[in-house]
């Protein structure tokens, strides 16, 4: 049995299913060839010991041997620095692909998450979609001007940029032809297919 351990909910409502973050270490994991298992914590009944590995009550968290580590963020630098499919090892490559793995953490979702939340809650005069119109500007720019967003490759900078701006409702906002042909191009990497399919299964075979 593989070192790598993905936590995950054992079960969560139809809507958010595709979703839930362990998506991104599953895809990593895929990307680059490395073994992992998946367990699960209640979802119902989050107790102790859930918050013992993530102190917030939410998923994924990630073991590897006698580590631990929480935050879906955290977890994917983690398994980047195992294989350099995920992130390149000569210092630009690898600077580029920091800064716009923690952009789509901090520029894209910290706006779009709190911005999805209230629209689905009925609050659609909520005075983000000013502020995640303006983010998904700039980002439709750059990726006019470049198929990855670092070092001419693929990298875990991707992964986590395409997740976070599937979850946007980029159509939302009127066409961003250069990010929708990203996010596509991106989502139909095998590796994606197969961790979505993974998810959806799992939380399925819960019903």
């Amino acid at each position: 049995m593989s070192d790598l351990i993905v936590w995950t909910y054992d079960w969560v409502p139809e809507g958010p299913r595709g979703h839930v973050r362990d998506m991104r270490l599953r895809w990593a994991c895929e990307e680059a060839g490395l073994a992992y298992t998946v367990r699960t914590v209640p979802f119902k009944d989050r107790g102790p010991e859930h918050f013992v590995h993530q102190p917030f009550g939410q998923v994924p968290f990630l073991s590897d041997g006698k580590l631990k580590l929480f935050e879906s963020g955290a977890c994917l630098l983690h398994l980047a620095r195992k294989s350099e499919k995920l992130m390149p090892r000569d210092p630009a490559g690898e600077a580029q692909t920091l800064q716009w793995l923690i952009a789509a953490l901090n520029s894209i979702e910290m706006v779009s998450v709190p911005w999805w939340f209230l629209e689905v809650t009925g609050a659609e005069q909520n005075h983000l979609t000013g502020w995640l119109e303006s983010r998904l500007g700039h980002v439709e720019r750059v990726l006019a001007e470049k198929e990855w967003l670092a070092a001419d490759r693929f990298t875990a900078a991707d992964l986590l940029m395409a997740d976070v701006l599937r979850i946007a409702k980029i159509r939302s906002f009127g066409e961003r032809p250069a990010t929708e042909a990203y996010v596509k191009r991106i989502t139909d990497r095998p590796a994606f297919r197969k961790a979505h399919a993974d998810q959806m299964a799992h939380f399925a075979n819960a019903d």
